[in-house]
């Protein structure tokens, strides 16, 4: 059973994880005029993922020094996700034995 939840919560992260670097290549594309945002559905999408991970990366941005134009907390988060898959991973194979 515990093994199940370190599973998901593996599953979670990944999720989020690919969300994030989503999000990051959809707004170099915007970013380059390769996705028009007049659309209203596709601003309505890029809305709506910067407003789910806005909370996420919050903290992250209030910690980093500024960088000017250059934004860095999707890169500390995936690290960070990546740290606590690891340490579920190491966490689940100690419980597995």
């Amino acid at each position: 059973m515990l093994l199940a939840l370190f599973n998901i919560a593996d599953l979670m992260l990944r999720v989020l994880g690919w969300i994030v670097i989503a999000q990051v290549i959809l707004s170099w594309l915007v970013a380059f005029n390769v996705i028009n945002t007049s659309s209203e559905g596709v601003r309505r999408f890029l809305v709506g993922l910067d407003k789910f991970l806005a909370p996420i990366y919050r903290p992250i941005r209030k910690v980093l020094p500024d960088f000017g134009g250059l934004d860095l907390s999707p890169v500390v988060l995936l690290i960070a996700i990546q740290i606590v898959r690891m340490l579920l991973a190491g966490l689940a194979s100690d419980v597995a034995v």
